[in-house]
Parts: structure tokens; sequence; C-alpha cells
């Protein structure tokens, strides 16, 4: 057999007709084409009857012709193509005719319809097998709007789920567009009026206008389209939701369209065979409907016979296989007659769709006719076997390069046609289990590796044909990463991998990503999906509708590689829809509603939310439950508005709320409580004050909602009461602290509640009518117990809080007259004695006592007057003291705050610290005590220094020395004459001109100070001479010397003539001033010889200190003195300001004059302290 193209061909048919609809002569147009050699000719049959019909210009296409009325070629056709070599004919196809649909004469039609309410606008345009376009449009042509609201049907009639104030006009036109006719028909416009309703408000539940009734089937064909519809009506307008009973929607390929209104299927598969459901709902209720959806299959071909050309002897198969739903009958035609109805031949033998020949001889040469058929339709495949014979020959090229991948089949063609028939020489190769011919003369190579590579020879035996062809094994493509199954948080983004290798001598392949078998077009940048250079797809803003199978195929010339993954987007929960109430019973009703989508992560707990409206305080209160839970009993309040929203939880966080429920109220009652809490809060006498808590608004069951208050005296038998809206309520003219009987009811226009138990209160109280008798009082030191006998409770005239103890304290302290100090102390009402502490020592108190309760204090009981004894006195108020020198204190000091009693004295102490250190070793801190010099000046001079520096306050009777050391070479260090701190100046002298000195001042171990100098002048040399022998400066040394001498004297003289000390002056005119004798202590006095001690090297800048009016006293500092045993101490003298004064009195301290006599002020003791020098 062979493919090779003698001189003759079979005929073939190129076009076929279709089936059509008809309006007119010039629609009639059936198709028919065929080639071969010679060229065929053309026959129609017509239901079984050859037509009178002649082609022309070598076509078969049938129209129509002569004066026949167009309903005359209504029928089923088929077409007839004929040569010498055979027969070929098309499949039966059907020719309807009918005329152009017209518009009957019409009314005008005029709707009214209540706002809300559904209404249907009907077009009912003509019928026709040719199924129209529906559009409404208004006079000026444009479009009606659809929405959810608003809906055109498959039938064409315009569906409102409810109208609206402006969906009130006159131009609904219905458009019928006939796209075989050519044909646009126009109804007559219909007029719609909505009138306003008071109903809005309560909606309506929804209900289906289409399809009716509960269930419907649909038939559908493999390929073909459908279309499922649910239009709903209902205020507020039901949404739709669709779902498959058994698969995820879309694994169907079902799709919605026109506004959720319908499920449509463009292609439909037999995974769309199943039962589908469409529940349209809102918040007062759902309906649904469901449909059955059988997919079945017009024949289709699964393997189709080839024409080929055969050799005589051969034996022919033809292989004619067809699938369908239900199963199609596959029949046998040779040349257009049926087999059954050809001569029986022993050679041929037919088995369902499988037609073998034996040993064909040229007679056999025909076109056959393979037909499937069931009762959606027919197909029809034409096969011609021609028989010829011919020289051999090899068919296939020469030197062909065929390339395969590891593991692949590699197929080396070597096509030869002969008659008789060549026979191929392959049998070295033939003895590999991996090597098969092929009848054609193919050699097949399976799992081929690279050792298969190389040069293969075809050659037919017996003749010197052949060819040869080169096999090269490549590395097969292999996928190394491939898209995994991802969960992505809606919006996000997503990378599927795709990473693989191939061999370089192949192009770069082609990389198909598909979504649910779909082809992926990679989009602008930016937007949904991306292709990165490594073969990842990138999916940006990742939503619901990305969530689905993906696969990466990597395709080569030679193989492709396949990996799928998937892409899951999980999210928080859609809210619940479909919220719905159960009768109320008993205050208890069940919320039920339908989960939201779970986003493929399931719902762990649904938030049912309540809001009563009612009354302003009303909050969104919460309530949880489990996600497997879809419904929620709630017990409500009477007379109470509702409204429920819900909201779905899962691990990615918590839904938006559902839409809230309309309002629900529920019925009301009389009330179910009653007020807590009651109780008299009475203040004044003669009233009684009846307080309560009041009951939550939400409570009161109804209108008209008031409190009963009823009250009745202890002991009496009727109640009185009364009815107020709110607490309190007062009662008048009642006894001052009376019990009564209280209990408050609620009540509304439905009756009353339950009756609360009477509870005790009292009318107000009355200030008390007596006070605590037999007082009396026990002192111990700053201590007194203080007993009584308590009130007779009638006394009381009230809750009896206790008692207050009342104490004044009087008197006059040290000649002064003090203020009353008063203080209460209150005591519980059942006790009969108390300790008062915190009295002062010998103070006069006078104590009384009260009764007191709410109301306040009753009558004062008679004064009782006591004392507390004579104790220790407190320390003095303040010690001060001053130190003019390092050899004298001056002490001040203040009388204690608390006497204790009549003072007699004071003890005065001291005491010298044995060492320096050991006066600071309780403090664990040395202080270094300052006794030379640091703040030196210098002026240098070429053979001397100026040193001069200020005394310190306290210590400036000091000697010390000045070191110094020339450093040049050899020098050694060099020590001054004593100097005196008081001297203030001291010129040190005999040094060399022009050299660097260093100076130290130390005391002790310890340096106080150090400097360099430098003296000016020349630096001396051995040649030169010493300038300090020369004249002139001997002159002016001379000059210098007396002029100092003159300056001491006239300080010196100054000097003498203060005599004595100015403090000592000032001691003496005070002692007179005070004029009393201060026992036998007398004070020192300072000596000439002093004086002189202190000056023993003068200087100019004594004379500031020593030659003013001031004394010493004026470098003194103020520093902790102790005193001897013997209570000698050092006095304070002063030159600054008189010492204060003040009278003295040594009369007795009595009880009565408790303020004992003041001390005198400033007393001078004197002493000497002794010091280190």
């Amino acid at each position: 057999m062979s493919t090779l193209c003698p001189v003759l061909q079979p005929p073939t048919l190129t076009k076929m007709p279709e089936s059509l609809t008809a309006f007119s002569l010039d629609d009639v147009m059936l198709l028919c084409e065929a080639t071969g050699i010679p060229t065929p000719s053309f026959r129609w049959v017509k239901d079984g009857k050859k037509l009178n019909w002649m082609g022309h210009n070598g076509s078969g296409n049938f129209t129509a012709h002569g004066d026949k009325p167009l309903s005359d070629y209504q029928g089923h056709y088929r077409c007839y193509a004929d040569n010498t070599l055979g027969t070929a004919m098309t499949h039966t196809v059907k020719l309807i005719t009918e005329s152009t649909p017209t518009l009957p004469k019409q009314k005008r039609s005029h709707k009214t319809a209540e706002e809300g309410a559904s209404v249907v606008l009907h077009c009912n345009p003509p019928r026709s097998s040719t199924i129209p376009h529906i559009h409404w449009m208004d006079k000026k042509l444009l479009h009606i709007g659809q929405s959810e609201r608003v809906t055109t049907g498959l039938d064409g009639n315009l569906y409102f789920a409810n109208v609206l104030k402006n969906d009130s006009r006159d131009d609904y036109t219905c458009n019928a567009q006939y796209i075989s006719a050519r044909t646009i028909l126009p109804k007559e416009p219909i007029s719609l009026t909505v009138t306003p309703s008071n109903d809005v408000a309560r909606g309506r539940k929804p209900q289906l206008m289409q399809p009716q009734g509960p269930h419907s089937s649909h038939l559908a064909l493999r390929g073909h389209s459908l279309v499922l519809e649910c239009i709903p009506k209902g205020l507020p307008t039901p949404s739709v939701l669709w779902k498959h009973m058994d698969v995820n929607l879309s694994e169907t390929g079902a799709w919605t369209d026109n506004h959720g209104r319908w499920l449509r299927f463009d292609s439909i598969t037999q995974k769309a065979d199943g039962e589908y459901e469409c529940l349209a709902s809102n918040t007062h209720g759902s309906v649904t409907h469901s449909y059955t959806v059988t997919v079945e299959a017009e024949p289709y071909w699964v393997k189709e016979p080839p024409s080929l050309l055969y050799s005589p002897g051969e034996t022919v198969r033809l292989d004619c296989q067809a699938e369908g739903i239900p199963t199609p009958t596959v029949t046998w035609s040779i040349n257009g007659e049926p087999v059954a109805e050809v001569d029986i031949d022993p050679r041929r033998r037919v088995t369902g769709g499988v037609l073998v020949l034996k040993d064909v001889v040229f007679g056999d040469t025909a076109v056959y006719q393979c037909e499937a058929t069931n009762k959606h339709g027919n197909i029809l495949k034409n096969t011609y076997i021609y028989v010829i014979e011919l020289p051999a020959q090899i068919l296939s090229s020469d030197g062909v390069v065929y390339q395969v991948t590891e593991g692949g089949v590699a197929r080396l063609h070597c096509e030869a046609f002969g008659s008789p028939r060549p026979q191929d020489l392959q049998n070295t190769l033939l003895s590999d289990s991996r090597v098969s011919q092929l009848t054609n003369g193919t050699l097949e190579l399976f799992n081929s590796s690279r050792e298969d590579s190389g040069v293969y020879t075809c050659s037919i035996t017996h003749s010197n044909i052949s060819i040869t062809a080169h096999l090269e094994v490549l590395k097969r493509t292999v996928m190394l990463i491939g898209p995994q199954a991802v969960e992505v948080t809606r919006g996000g983004d997503s990378w599927l991998d795709c990473h693989f290798t191939f061999d370089p001598h192949l192009n770069p392949p082609q990389i198909l990503w598909r979504k649910d078998g779909q082809k992926i077009m990679e989009s602008s940048l930016g937007d949904k999906y991306t292709l990165l250079g490594n073969g990842t797809l990138r999916v940006t803003d990742v939503q619901s509708a990305d969530e689905g199978l993906y696969s990466c195929e990597v395709i080569t010339d030679l193989d492709s590689v396949l990996a799928s993954g998937s892409i899951t987007v999980v999210a928080c929960p859609s809210p619940p829809v479909f919220l719905s109430l159960s009768e109320e019973q008993d205050h208890n009703l069940t919320l039920s509603w339908t989960p939201g989508n779970t986003h493929n992560s399931p719902t762990t707990e649904f938030v049912v939310e309540v809001k009563e409206e009612k009354h302003p305080e009303g909050k969104w209160e919460s309530h949880r439950v489990t996600g497997d839970v879809n419904h929620l009993e709630l017990h409500l309040l009477p007379y109470s508005t509702y409204r429920f929203r819900v909201s779905g939880v899962n691990r990615l966080g918590r839904s938006d709320p559902s839409e809230i429920s309309e309002a629900y109220s529920t019925l009301p009652t009389v009330p179910e409580s009653y007020p807590l809490n009651v109780r008299s809060e009475s203040t004044e006498p003669g009233t009684l004050v009846i307080m309560w808590e009041e009951i939550d608004r939400r409570l009161y069951n109804g209108s008209g909602f008031q409190y009963k208050v009823s009250w009745r005296q202890v002991q009496e038998h009727h109640w009185s009461h009364t009815h107020v809206p709110h607490p309190p309520y007062l009662v008048n003219g009642t006894r001052a602290f009376s019990s009564y009987e209280m209990k408050v009811q609620a009540i509304n226009s439905l009756g009353e509640g339950p009756h609360p138990v009477p509870v005790i209160g009292h009318s107000g109280e009355d200030y008390p009518l007596a006070s605590p008798s037999k007082i009396s009082v026990s002192v111990d030191n700053s201590s007194a117990i203080v007993r009584w006998q308590p009130v007779d409770t009638h006394t009381v005239q009230g809750h009896l809080l206790g008692y207050k103890v009342r104490e004044i304290k009087g008197g006059v302290e040290r000649g002064t007259e003090r203020k009353e100090e008063r203080w209460v102390v209150e005591v519980d009402g059942n006790k009969t004695k108390e300790v008062v502490t915190g009295l002062k020592l010998y103070s006069l108190y006078e104590l009384s006592m009260t009764t007191f309760n709410r109301k306040g204090e009753g009558p004062h009981s008679p004064t009782h007057p006591f004392r507390t004894p004579e104790g220790v006195p407190g320390p003095p108020a303040s010690l001060d003291f001053e130190s003019p020198s390092e050899t004298e204190l001056t002490l001040h000091w203040r009388p204690p705050t608390q006497p204790n009693g009549q003072l007699v004295g004071y003890v005065l102490q001291y005491q010298q610290s044995k060492a320096h250190a050991h006066a600071h070793k309780h403090t664990n801190k040395y202080t270094h005590t300052q006794r030379v010099p640091d703040n030196i000046s210098t002026v240098v001079g070429e053979r001397s220094v100026n040193l001069s520096w200020v005394p310190g306050d306290r210590y400036r009777n000091h000697s010390f020395h000045i070191k110094y050391l020339s450093k040049t070479v050899g020098g050694k260090w060099e020590e001054s004459e004593q100097v005196n701190t008081l001297q203030a100046f001291y010129s040190l002298t005999g040094l060399q001109p022009g050299t660097q000195y260093r100076l130290l001042i130390t005391h002790g171990n310890y340096t106080h100070w150090e400097d360099e100098i430098q003296t000016t002048g020349p630096e001396l040399r051995g040649v030169e001479g010493d300038f300090a022998t020369q004249g002139w400066f001997i002159g002016l040394i001379s000059a210098v010397v007396l002029l100092l001498l003159l300056l001491l004297v006239l300080c010196f003289i100054k000097r003498s003539k203060g005599g004595k000390y100015a403090v000592k002056d000032k001691e003496e005119s005070q002692m007179d001033s005070e004029a009393r004798p201060i026992k036998d202590e007398t004070f020192g006095e300072y000596s000439d010889g002093d004086e002189k001690r202190s000056v023993s090297q003068p200087s100019l800048c004594v004379e500031s200190k020593l030659g003013s009016d001031d004394s010493l006293a004026e470098y003194g500092d103020s520093v902790d003195i102790q005193f001897n045993e013997d209570g000698s101490f050092i006095g304070q003298y002063s030159g600054r300001g008189p010492a204060p004064t003040g009278n003295e009195s040594s009369g007795p301290a009595s009880p009565v004059n408790l303020d004992p006599p003041p001390p005198p002020i400033g007393p001078s003791f004197a002493g000497i302290l002794d010091r280190t020098s």
C-alpha cells in the first residue's frame, strides 16, 4: 500500500453540505465538491430519491432552480461524486424552509404594579427553527439597563425581581433579531407604571419566576452549549448561588452569566453531567431549584481508516471506530451501496467497524464508506482502496537525519511500494527486542539510548535499492523543580516554579503554562501573569478566580515534559448569607444562616451579634458558636426590636459581618422582675425617703411602665401605696427614726410584675437627746483612760454611730499667751472606755463627750478637767557657735520646744579631741587641715623673688620654710629662714640672675605649694663682675631699706594706740549693761604680749587686719565643739553687734503658770582651748 499518486485517482470530497434553514430561494445552498482523476460527476438524492439535477463546472453544489416554490425544497439530501475508480458520498443533511418571521397586529399594552412587586414584560417573538436574539430597548434605541434586579430570560421576557418608582416608563420595546433571516422585529412598546406602596419596608421572601417548580431536567449534547436559568423575585433583590451537588463547579466548565441568573456551558463535556442547584435568597428567606443535566453525544470518530494504494494479493484491513451516547451503530457501504446489498464475496468480512478484504485484485478498487449513527445524528467517512501494480521503489527520502531524546521512540521511515510488494531487509536489527518494523517499512526503536546513535540502512531484497538514515539520540528534557501545591492569602502574590534542563543541541524550548487546561497568555508588566526568565510564573494579586490546577509544559523539538501544581487561595471567610428566624416561643428564637465561602480555610466559629434597637443604649452583643453549627437559639426580651448579623472566623481572621437582618419585634408582657436594693435614704426627721435601683428600660416589657411603692409602719396591717415613674418617693408626716416596711413593684399597661419581699427602713434621724454620763479620767504620763456610761438607745433618735471625746488644752507658756489646742477622738458606739494618747506633759486639759448619729451630735456632757504630770524636758531648740580664732568659741542656744515642766538650768559639756585622726574615726573620712598658705603669688626680680599670700581665716600664726633649688648643674636644695603665716609677704633673696628655680612650701610630709620661676637679667658668667658690688646698685638698695623701715615704724605706732583688743572693750561694756553677777567666772583678757607675739614678723599687709577696729573673730570659722566635763567653754566675742538681751526671772514655776522663766540669752563663760602651734 502507498500514498503514491498514480495517473488515476478515486474521487475525494473536499466540501460537504450542512443542515440549514432557508427563508428564501436564495438561501438554498448545499455544498458538494470533490477531486479525482478523471474529474468526478455529481448527483443528489432527496428523501431517498434521485433528483433530476446536473452539476456544472466540476462543482456539485446544489441551489434552487426552476419555478418551484420554496417549500418544495424541504427534505433530507445526500450528494454523490463518481468517476471510473469509485463513488464517494456525503452524510445526510436536512434542509428546512420557512417564511420570514413577521409580527401580527398588536395592541399597545400597559402594566401597573406596586413598588416592590415583581413584574414580567412579555416579548413572545414569532416562532422559528432559528432562535432569535432578544434586545430590550427604549424609544431612543438604547438598551434597557440589566442587573440582578432586571434580567432578560431565555424566553425573551424582561423580568423585574422588584420594581422601583424610577422603573416607570412607556417605551419598553422588545426587538427580536433573526440572524439567518436577516430580520429584526420590534414589538409595540409596553408602558409600566409603578405606584407607591407601604409594604416596601416589609420586604418579600424570594420565589422563582423561572424555572417553574422545584426541579427540571436538561439534555445536552457533547460539544454543544447549554444554559441553565434561575430568575428569582423578592424584596430586597435576592442573590443567586449556583453549585454542583458532587464536585466543584469550576471542574464542570460552567460559568455564570447574565448577572448570575444563568449558568452557561459553552462546549459541554461529560464532566458536566450531574445534579445542580440554584439557591436564591435574601434577608426574608430562600428558595431553591434543582437541575438534572444529562450529557449525551452525537457519534464522533475515535479511529478513521486512511485511503491507501495496494498491490494485488495484499490483505486490507479498514478500522472504523466511533463513539457516542448512546453508542452509535457502524455500517459499511461500497461506492455508496450498503455492503448488505452488494454481492457476497468470501474474501470480504465485516465485523462491526472493521472491514477485512483478503487477496485484493484490481477489481477491488473502490471508495468504501463507514457511517456511524445514533439517535442524535450520523457521521460518514469515505476511504478508497486503490489496487495497482508498479515497479518496486522506496518512497522515503535518503540521508534523512532523525533526532530523538533518551528513552524516546525513534521512527526511521522506509516506505516502499511495488507490485509485487517489495520486502525490506532489516534482519540484523530485528534481533533487538526494542526494535520492530511496521507494515509500511518504518523502523521503530523504543527506549532509545545514546549508544543507538549512528547510520541506519534500509534496502529492498533482490534489488540494489536502498536508503540511509542518521539517528542522533540527545539528552532528554528533565523537569528539575516543577510547580508545587501552594496556599496563597487572597491579595498576595504567588510564584510557581518551572526549572528544567534540556540538550544544548536543541533549539530553546517553549514553556507553556496552563490553568485548568486552558493556556495562560502572559499579560503586560504589572498585570496578572508574568513569566520570568527562568520559567517561573508569577501570579499577582491572587483572588478566588486564580485558584485551580496549574501545569508547566516544556516543549522541545523532540520531547516535552509536564509538571503540575496548584494554587489554593486562602482568606478570611466570606460573610454568612440567608439569615432566617424561626417562630418565637416563650421569647426564644432560633437564628439560622448559611455559611459563606470558607476560602479553603475551615470556619472555626461563628460570631452572632444581636442588637436591641428600641432603647438608645442598645449595643451589639456577641455570641459564639463552633464552626460546624449554623444556628443559635436566642432568648429575646419582650417588647423589644432586634436586628441580627453573623460573622465567620477561620485561622486567617474574621469575616465582614453579614447583611443586617430586618428588624424583628417581640410581643409585650408584664414585667418579669422587681426593683432591687429597696432602702430608706431619709435624712430629715419627719420624712421617709424610699429609694431603689431602677429597672433596665429593656426589662419594662411593655408601655406605661411605673413603680408601685408600698409602705407601712412596723406592726401595722394597712399598706399605703402610690405609683411613680422613677425613684425616690418621699413620705411626709412620720416620726423621727420610726421603723417601716417598704416594697416596690414593677407594673406596665398589661399588669403587675412579681411581688417583692418587704424590707425594713427608718424615717429620718434627729439629733441625739443625751450625752454619756459618769465620765472619769485616769492619767498615765502622756495618755489617759476615759470611761463613761452609755446613753439610752431611745435618746439617740437614729443609728448610734458612736461618741466623740473632745479635749481642750490651755495655759500660758514662757510668759506668752498660747492659743488653745482642741482635738476630737471618735469612739465606736459599743465602747464604754477609750485610751487617749499623745497628750503633752505638764499641761492642763478639759474633756467633754457627745453622742452622734447620722444627723449629727447631741448635747455636750459637763467638762472634766485633768492635768498631765511633769516630765523630762526636750533638747534645746537650737545650738550655734562662732569661733573668732583658733583659741576661743561663742555659743548660742534656744530653750527646748517641749520643756515638759519648770526648767531649772542647762548642762553644757565639751571635750578635747586627743588626736586629729581620732576625732574623725567614726566618720571614715580624713580631713586635712590647711595650716600654711597655698594661694601664693610671685613677683620675680633679677636676684630675688617676692612671695605674697592672704593668711587663712583660722590658722594664721604658723611658721614654715620656703625651699628652693637652682636647676643649674650641681644645684642643691636650700631653705629660707622661718616665715610666719601672718606676714602675708616674704622676699627670697640671694638668687642668681637668669636662672631657673624650683620653689616648695611643705609642712610635715605634705607639699602645700610648688612653682618654677626664672630670675630676670642675663645669666652670670665667670668672666663678668658682680653688678651687686657696683655703687649705683648699693645706693638704690639703701634707699629702699630706709623707706621700708619708715613704713614699719608708722605701722607700729598706729597699733600701739589701740591698747587692748576691741573685743575686750565690748565685753566690759556688755558686762556693765547687764549689771548682774555671773557667779565666780571671769573673762580672760588678751595681753599686749599676745599681741606682740602675733606680729613678730611685721609686714606691710598686717595693718589691714590687725590695725582695724575688728577683732580676730572676723577670721573665725564655725565648727562643732565638744565640752569638758567641768562645763567650761569658750565664749563668743564679736564686735559685729550688741549681744541680745532679755528679762530674767528666778521665781519658781507653778501648775497655774506653766511657762518656765526664760533662760539668760547669750551667757559667756571664759576658757582656754589648748591647741598645737
